[in-house]
């Protein structure tokens, strides 16, 4: 179903599209679930570079996360999945927007991440003011300067590649700029955090150079599949009974709902069925709130697929 060449050209064919994507990392993974969602199967060995799927005109290459906006923007790719970090911080390089050298077509809600100053726990922080003459170590100077230069404060960057929160352990900084999940690197290494810089989250970007008409076909067959897996994650199909006269109240309460269908039950003359699609989450709570305003029979669907 799917072969991939090492060491070999990828497929040059008019209509293929290529993509980049993090070949490691935290991106990685949820690339190949949003692509295996648009019913894009590709599965490549862990030393192969280009991969290409066989259900679908498109070829893969894995790269680190740094090269892929230079990648889609200089044409070598057409698409590419990144942090918008990687992005504003190559836009800031470059005295630019953050759109500037790659359109981006969607953000898609995962990888999400800030990037935080953090100090060690010991360090009295009261608030900005407090960082006056510190250095701050970290791997995204043109944000950080960005930021400092907004804010006017006097704060010393300190440039570091990698292994940015052990800087305050080894003296070389007081305190770190650096990519925050879930805190538990800060919180390891006796740090905490102060204050967010940027907040990022996974963007799907296109090149700014011109597609043939045959590529451009297959690319906007792939945006409309990715837009329609993001929608569908999102999204859920309700079923229920309620009574005519709650109808009003019953819609109201189904969050994010499209004109909902509503169907005669038979025998029954008072009450009716009520399917829709909510573009947001069910919670208990709307289920609670629902059967309060006289619902039942709330049959709540996840949704797989979906074009609008």
């Amino acid at each position: 179903m799917v072969k991939c060449y090492e060491g070999a050209e990828m497929k040059t064919v008019n209509n293929r599209i290529r993509i980049a994507i993090q070949k490691t990392g935290r991106l990685s993974e949820e690339s190949f679930r949003l692509l295996a969602g648009c019913g894009i199967y590709v599965k490549p060995r862990k030393e192969q570079l280009f991969c290409h799927s066989d259900n679908f005109p498109l070829d893969l290459l894995l790269v680190r996360d740094d090269d892929i906006p230079n990648l889609v923007a200089e044409g070598t790719c057409d698409f590419g999945i990144v942090g918008t970090n990687l992005l504003q911080e190559k836009a800031l390089q470059n005295s630019s927007d953050l759109e500037s050298n790659n359109e981006i077509i969607r953000y898609l809600g995962f990888a999400l991440c800030r990037l935080a100053i953090a100090v060690p726990k010991s360090f009295s922080y009261q608030n900005l003011s407090s960082l006056k003459k510190c250095r701050i170590a970290t791997s995204y100077p043109a944000i950080l300067s960005d930021y400092i230069k907004k804010n006017k404060l006097d704060i010393e960057i300190t440039t570091l590649t990698g292994s940015v929160e052990i800087a305050p352990r080894l003296g070389i900084a007081d305190g770190i700029c650096d990519l925050v999940s879930t805190g538990g690197t800060l919180e390891a290494n006796n740090l905490r955090e102060v204050e967010v810089v940027f907040k990022s989250q996974a963007v799907l970007i296109k090149s700014p150079k011109p597609f043939s008409s045959e590529k451009q076909r297959t690319a906007r067959l792939f945006q409309n599949r990715v837009e329609g897996s993001e929608l569908a994650n999102g999204s859920k199909y309700i079923m229920l009974h309620a009574p005519k006269s709650a109808l009003s109240i019953i819609v109201s309460l189904l969050p994010g709902a499209e004109r909902p269908t509503v169907l005669e039950l038979q025998g029954d003359t008072k009450r009716i069925a009520i399917h829709a699609l909510c573009r947001e989450n069910i919670f208990w709570e709307t289920m609670e709130s629902l059967k309060k305003a006289g619902a039942s029979s709330i049959l709540v669907l996840p949704v797989e697929k979906m074009l609008t």
